[in-house]
């Protein structure tokens, strides 16, 4: 059974920073292709980083995002990690990490002044 258990959201202010975590278990981060989404406040679901896996290795980012967010993992920790600088409060939203088809349970992210 793929469990993936997110943490490290909380309120910031805008230009501030976070660090998302997403501890896996039931499947290797570095053999499947592992994503993050959000969903903000009243609006559907927004992919925002793909970090490929089984020997890929490659990050892909949205726009929204690009230079602003770093995907990366610790093989040894098996955990998926999403650096967030410079947050704007369009970055408020819960966000989610997806692997395997399968999907955790969030981490809301709330950027205010």
């Amino acid at each position: 059974e793929v469990q993936l258990v997110e943490s490290g959201g909380g309120l910031v202010q805008p230009g501030g920073s976070l660090r998302l975590s997403c501890a896996a278990s039931g499947l290797m981060v570095s053999k499947y292709d592992m994503r993050w989404i959000r969903q903000a406040p009243g609006k559907g679901l927004e992919w925002v980083s793909t970090m490929y896996g089984g020997g890929a290795d490659g990050t892909h980012y949205a726009d929204s995002v690009k230079g602003r967010f770093t995907i990366s993992r610790d093989n040894a920790k098996n955990t998926l990690y999403l650096q967030m600088n410079s947050l704007k409060t369009e970055d408020t939203a819960v966000y989610y990490c997806t692997g395997m088809g399968s999907r955790g349970q969030g981490t809301q992210v709330t950027v205010s002044s």
